[in-house]
């Protein structure tokens, strides 16, 4: 992922955004994991000449990277995206002061499974379909897709949080879908989201979709299965809890009272609380479109010692 923490440091990438054919380019790459300047050249109807500009301003602001190989005809240079994500922090003012983690999907820390149900790492499925003793399995962490009817996972996230220093606002990115027999790409189902327990909203997935292979999938994923979902950020701060930038509750940080001592899970479930009651499906680095797990990320202020210690002796007697 790129992180644009504020929009003065983004100036390089947004001005090689700012072509239609550059956009293109950034398009065919995403579609096809890896292009040489010819076949881009080739398929924009563009001289070697032309394109060889734009895929310089792309280079030079991060989006891509160029490897050379010899091939038949000489030295090639192949083009691949560097990163699969762009996230733009438009609000944000302290912004050296937060620090992610990306978790396997499979690293849950608490589960419950109702079939249709299963798990697989990149290279093979884990036990049998429809089987929700093999989440218990130890090869489970490796998990590359996980799916389920009905039931929920738990994850832990680390608090690398100091004494003098407060949550601002958690972020949790992933790839999720509903979970049909095969796949369905209209098939709605409300999946929730919990913080220490409390639960923050939920989000309608449209469908468990595909209708086209995961850019990521493993050749030896079957095409009658689902093959990709979407890409969803949720984030808790002091406003309120929100997903992609819509409200989804007035649940705050401030109500789930955390601190640098608080333990973080973070659970994603459908249950009879859904009312549309149709699964979910993670998609972890190697399945779907976004070469990415579950990603975690903490933004925190900092306080001097005196202030920090003031507000421990408030919360040790009670008072918020």
């Amino acid at each position: 992922m790129i992180y644009i923490k504020d929009l003065m440091s983004g100036i390089d990438i947004f001005k090689a955004l700012s072509s239609e054919i550059r956009i293109q380019i950034l398009e065919m790459l995403a579609a096809n994991q890896a292009l040489n300047l010819n076949e881009i050249a080739k398929r924009l109807n563009l001289s070697n000449g032309a394109i060889t500009m734009h895929i310089k301003k792309l280079e030079e602001s991060g989006l891509i990277e160029i490897n050379t190989s010899v091939g038949k005809h000489g030295i090639q240079k192949i083009c691949y995206l560097n990163k699969d994500k762009l996230l733009v922090d438009l609000r944000s003012k302290e912004t050296d002061n937060l620090y992610e983690v990306e978790i396997q999907v499979g690293h849950y820390s608490n589960y419950q499974a109702v079939p249709t149900c299963g798990l697989a790492t990149k290279d093979s499925i884990i036990g049998d379909f429809d089987e929700p003793r093999y989440f218990a399995d130890p090869q489970r962490i490796d998990s590359e897709i996980i799916w389920m009817a009905e039931g929920f996972l738990e994850y832990r996230i680390p608090n690398y949080l100091k004494a003098n220093q407060t949550f601002r606002e958690i972020q949790f990115s992933m790839e999720l879908g509903s979970e049909a027999p095969g796949f369905a790409d209209n098939y709605p189902s409300d999946i929730y989201f919990y913080l220490n327990g409390i639960e923050i909203g939920y989000w309608t997935s449209p469908g468990d979709f595909g209708d086209a292979r995961g850019t990521f999938n493993p050749d030896w994923w079957p095409p009658h299965l689902n093959q990709y979902g979407m890409l969803k950020l949720i984030r808790i701060n002091n406003e309120g809890s929100f997903i992609d930038g819509c409200r989804i509750s007035d649940v705050t940080l401030g109500d789930i009272k955390l601190d640098y001592k608080s333990e973080l899970t973070f659970r994603l479930a459908v249950s009879d609380k859904s009312v549309n009651k149709r699964g979910l499906t993670i998609y972890g680095k190697h399945f779907g479109n976004y070469s990415q797990d579950l990603l975690a990320r903490v933004l925190y202020n900092v306080h001097d010692v005196e202030q920090a210690a003031g507000r421990s002796s408030l919360t040790e007697a009670g008072v918020e």
